[in-house]
């Protein structure tokens, strides 16, 4: 298994209330998103095949896609909604590797832009000639944006520790 965790910046580097705007079960995937289910050394991170699937699931449709970009040694890891670079290697034992990174990982389906709402229908005319606006419809899918408000800064260690636990909590 691979893990990336955020440096203790990187989440105080978020908008307040990132965090908080989202579910329990949006936060499951948040921690899901940052761990894959296979052991990744750095030599592999350079030559993986994208997107690469995590815990979190679903890499069609721009769910979850974690993309791996190297550039000579540099590892570089995009969501879509963030860039970040595998700054460090943290631990490694030959099941489970984790992989500092500069920013939190951030999936498109919690915080990439919603779909933009339909366009309300025009203007209709009654009988008598007044102007009445016809109900609007559709409305698209919510999702959560990053104006919420926790900031984990100072939390890094609980994040390591908290996403080995989860992982060996799930049988992973």
């Amino acid at each position: 298994m691979t893990v990336f965790a955020p440096t203790d910046n990187a989440f105080s580097s978020l908008k307040p209330g990132t965090l908080n705007s989202l579910s329990d079960q949006q936060k499951v995937a948040l921690l899901q998103f940052h761990v894959v289910p296979n052991y990744l050394t750095t030599s592999q991170l350079q030559t993986v095949s994208n997107p690469l699937r995590t815990q979190a699931g679903d890499t069609a449709s721009n769910k979850f896609p974690l993309n791996i970009i190297s550039s000579g040694n540099q590892v570089n890891v995009s969501t879509g909604v963030v860039d970040t670079t595998v700054s460090n290697s943290i631990y490694t034992d030959g099941s489970l590797a984790v992989y500092q990174v500069d920013k939190v990982l951030l999936p498109m389906s919690l915080f990439g832009s919603s779909a933009p709402a339909p366009a309300p229908e025009p203007l209709k005319k009654k009988s008598s000639g007044a102007d009445v606006a016809a109900p609007v419809t559709g409305g698209g899918s919510a999702s959560a944006d990053a104006s919420g408000a926790v900031v984990f800064g100072g939390q890094l260690h609980g994040l390591c520790v908290g996403a080995v636990a989860f992982i060996a909590m799930l049988g992973l």
